[in-house]
């Protein structure tokens, strides 16, 4: 029996029960998100021919602080402004396991008024 001993083991358990759900396929393909302590990093991905489509990270934004609400608001742009450019317009939001909280909320909601549909 597997016992989660810290957040992040507790996080990836989640991740793992959701992903059974979430699936990404070539009509609409999985936006993933992973945050770390000083950067937030997203992905669009195809599950179905396992490629990443479109990716978008705060290290990449010169200016800008991954580890606040802000930064987190401009990757989500950026990466719905990728996926526009490469057709893509709805996708499936896998929050990697986080609460819809704070960051992942903010990039969330930053993505839709981007365009994204989801």
């Amino acid at each position: 029996m597997f016992k989660p001993v810290n957040k992040n083991e507790q996080r990836l358990k989640r991740h793992r029960r959701m992903r059974f759900q979430i699936k990404g396929t070539p009509e609409r393909p999985r936006l993933n998100v992973y945050r770390s302590n000083k950067q937030i990093y997203a992905q669009i991905i195809d599950d179905v021919n396992q490629v990443t489509l479109a990716q978008a990270n705060s290290r990449e934004i010169e200016g800008i602080n991954g580890s606040n609400v802000e930064g987190a608001k401009k990757v989500g742009e950026l990466v719905a402004k990728r996926a526009i450019e490469k057709n893509i317009v709805a996708v499936v939001f896998d929050r990697g396991g986080y609460l819809y909280h704070g960051r992942i909320q903010a990039l969330a909601d930053a993505a839709r008024e981007a365009g994204l549909k989801f």
